[in-house]
């Protein structure tokens, strides 16, 4: 089998590129499970959070043993590959690049020695003081009086390196536990991580619990995740979220938690329009239920005289059968999706690069000639795929495309594990939205209100981060020169004076 090479399909088809979320992470606590296999599927569940690479990590009790590689979760792991990894708790994860480049190096879980035995990590997110952190790494206690440089260059292996080498007062050693206490207050940004040592598993979730993270229960064990719906595909239970700025341990003991920080929930309104799965449930409201009720809200701001509603599939189902139900419009499907074009090993030469987004969807012209359309998508990024298609659907008969958006307009950056385009390249900065249809060659485009938005998750406005709709920032950023992916590709290639922060120790 091919392995990955850590490039999406964007990568090969230029401006394909939509929103990507930072990670999907994955825990579990079970003797006498198969815990490798089980955190095999709970990642197969979050794919759709990180492409780029995967890892899991299992320990036994007396020893931890990583596993990581890039491409999807299907092509790092076979039967040998789970079979090897033998014990009884675990951390998975599957990565997107939002800090460091998309190189093995940067793959997850991270692992470190430490001195009562070893750690291993992963994270979803996206952190805002990594250079801060870069700084506390380099002022570490030295082993033999000297560190080690290594090749990662991502946030989170500054916060395992955190985790593994702090020190009391007296200069001995904390455990892992004690080292989480004292080092989370500190990190600033989006962060759910999971993370073991031999004996115990552990889960943090960042004080705005800006990215969800959740706690499950197993017949013999428990279980953390991103969504819900990795709970459900390893038959596990769901108990709670795990809190903004809340600890939690699982051990033989049970389940302990304690807090570091105090709760100032922003969760991420993104996730319920676009990020997670339709069947998760985050802050106890169902993902597919709040984009139906985006495409009702819609269809009441923005009508249309049409003769049919489709979706691009399939980020856009969901609101398009609400937009069709309030308008009393007829749903239909008018686009098909080629469900296996997530990646390919294959160059495209540049006359099939200009098909684009043939490879992806493709017109049912039968459907949709001389068609009124009313078409659902769940964002605007740069507009290139919008494009596309309105020009497709006109080359296929459709005798008026209406665009309607299930979000408002993306005008800014998001620093907490989305990859978004720069704010440059955002088409709705410094465009009206008349201008943006235009751009698009569509008959009319409408986006649906913040508010009407907001309504439909039924989370109240002030709980919910919205930062990339109206450019408030759940937390005071940086200087721009301290934000961005490379950043610590770029203090490396600064000198000996830049790099000094990512020794380690």
């Amino acid at each position: 089998m091919p392995r990955g090479d850590g490039r999406l399909s964007h990568d090969l088809l230029p401006g394909e590129k939509g929103p990507q979320d930072a990670c999907g992470v994955f825990g579990v606590w079970a003797p006498g499970e198969e815990v490798a296999k089980l955190t095999y599927f709970g990642l197969y569940a979050l794919q759709h959070r990180g492409q780029e690479s995967a890892g899991i990590a299992v320990s036994n009790g007396s020893q931890i043993l990583v596993f990581k590689d890039m491409g999807l979760v299907s092509q790092v792991f076979d039967e040998t590959s789970l079979g090897s990894l033998q014990g009884h708790i675990a951390v998975g994860h599957a990565r997107y690049s939002t800090t460091g480049a998309s190189v093995w190096e940067n793959a997850q879980p991270t692992f470190r020695a430490t001195a009562h035995g070893s750690i291993a990590l992963g994270h979803n997110g996206n952190l805002v003081n990594t250079a801060e952190l870069a700084e506390m790494v380099a002022a570490l206690p030295k082993e033999n009086g000297r560190a080690t440089q290594v090749a990662a260059t991502n946030d989170t292996d500054l916060v395992t390196a955190l985790l593994a080498g702090q020190t009391d007062a007296d200069g001995k050693p904390l455990t892992i536990e004690e080292a989480a206490a004292k080092v989370l207050p500190d990190v600033k940004g989006a962060f759910c991580l999971v993370f073991m040592n031999e004996h115990t598993l552990y889960a943090a979730r960042d004080p705005q619990g800006i990215r969800p993270l959740v706690l499950g229960r197993l017949e013999r064990g428990w279980v953390v995740a991103s969504e819900t719906a990795a709970l459900d595909i390893c038959g596990a239970t769901f108990v709670r979220e795990i809190e903004p700025g809340e600890l939690i341990a699982i051990d033989e003991h049970g389940v302990r938690t304690s807090r570091f920080a105090e709760a100032r929930p922003k969760g991420c309104v993104f996730e319920y329009v676009y990020l997670a799965r339709p069947d998760t449930d985050i802050a106890g409201r169902n993902v597919y239920l709040s984009r139906v009720e985006m495409g009702r809200k819609l269809a009441a701001e923005a009508p249309v005289d049409a003769d049919l509603v489709i979706p691009t599939p399939e980020s856009g189902t969901p609101a398009a059968v609400g937009y069709a139900e309030a308008s009393g419009i007829p749903y239909g499907t008018g686009l098909v999706k080629n469900s296996y074009v997530g990646r390919t090993f294959i160059q495209p030469s540049q006359t099939i690069r200009q098909l684009g987004i043939r490879l992806k969807l493709n017109p049912l012209k039968e459907v949709i000639k001389g068609k009124r359309l009313v078409v659902v998508d769940d964002s605007i990024v740069r507009g290139n795929t919008q494009r596309a298609l309105v020009r497709m659907l006109r080359e296929a008969g459709a005798a008026e495309v209406h665009v309607r958006i299930s979000s408002p307009p993306v005008k800014w950056p998001c620093f907490f594990g989305i990859d978004f385009a720069t704010r440059a390249e955002l088409i709705a900065n410094g465009m009206s939205v008349e201008e943006i249809g235009r751009s698009l060659g569509a008959d009319s485009l409408a986006y649906i209100s913040l508010d009407a938005m907001i309504e439909a998750t039924t989370i109240a406005k002030p709980n919910l981060c919205r930062a990339c709709f109206d450019g408030e920032y759940p937390m005071a950023l940086p200087d721009p020169e301290l934000l961005g992916k490379q950043l610590l590709e770029t203090e490396l290639a600064g000198g000996a004076d830049a790099a000094d922060a990512l020794r380690r120790p």
